[in-house]
């Protein structure tokens, strides 16, 4: 027997059920860690906190990127379209459990603006993907463009002797990089200069809160 059909109203309460997950239950990756020497021991307390403070503004992107995939697979025409999107909200599941569990190791917390930013990136999502599948894989294209060069300016920021960060840091902009090309592969459009402007404005906002948040 075919699988039942599911309704917009099924697919909303599954959404929900999946924002509830990621805000509450703790991140659980596919793909182990990347290794990297701790070089907890060598860290002092100033670079311990500045540490944290960069790896829960990258949690909170991966709550972000999570919310903005589901967003668009939610309104995708194309079933490759909303595929793809869901397997990129997997491979961000597991940046989400990398930051979550190195956190844990700096003894550092999450956002407590997380639920905004989720949110707040769904509703995002899903209003590129009304707009179409072209437009929804340029934003994509965009967005992980713009992630590229946050991740690299972490890593220039991140303290010398926190390699365990780093390691996790250049995974992450790695699988974002396939992430872009795979969006503008299948057909994504450039996006205005004003949408773009706008998408960095929104990026610095999340990261300026969830650093001190």
């Amino acid at each position: 027997m075919d699988p039942r059909k599911l309704s917009l109203a099924d697919r909303i309460i599954g959404e929900i059920d999946k924002a509830i997950n990621v805000l509450s239950a703790p991140a659980r990756a596919r793909r182990e860690s990347p290794e990297g020497p701790a070089g907890d021991g060598t860290l002092n307390d100033a670079e311990r906190k500045e540490s944290c403070r960069l790896m829960r503004v990258n949690h909170a992107g991966e709550v972000s990127a999570q919310g903005l995939y589901r967003g668009q697979a939610l309104t995708a025409r194309d079933p490759a379209v909303a595929a793809a999107m869901q397997s990129a909200a997997d491979d961000e599941t597991d940046h989400l459990a990398w930051c979550e569990s190195r956190l844990r190791e700096l003894q550092g917390r999450t956002s407590l603006l997380n639920p905004l930013w989720y949110a707040g990136s769904f509703t995002i999502g899903a209003l590129a993907g009304a707009l179409g599948d072209r437009t929804s894989l340029g934003f994509i294209g965009e967005t992980e463009r713009q992630v590229e060069s946050h991740l690299r300016d972490h890593l220039s920021r991140l303290p010398a002797a926190d390699e365990r960060s780093r390691a996790i840091l250049e995974q992450m902009r790695h699988d974002e990089s396939l992430h872009g090309e795979k969006a503008t592969s299948m057909g994504g459009a450039r996006l205005p200069l004003a949408l773009t402007l706008a998408m960095r404005l929104t990026s610095r906002l999340m990261t300026r809160g969830s650093y001190w948040v």
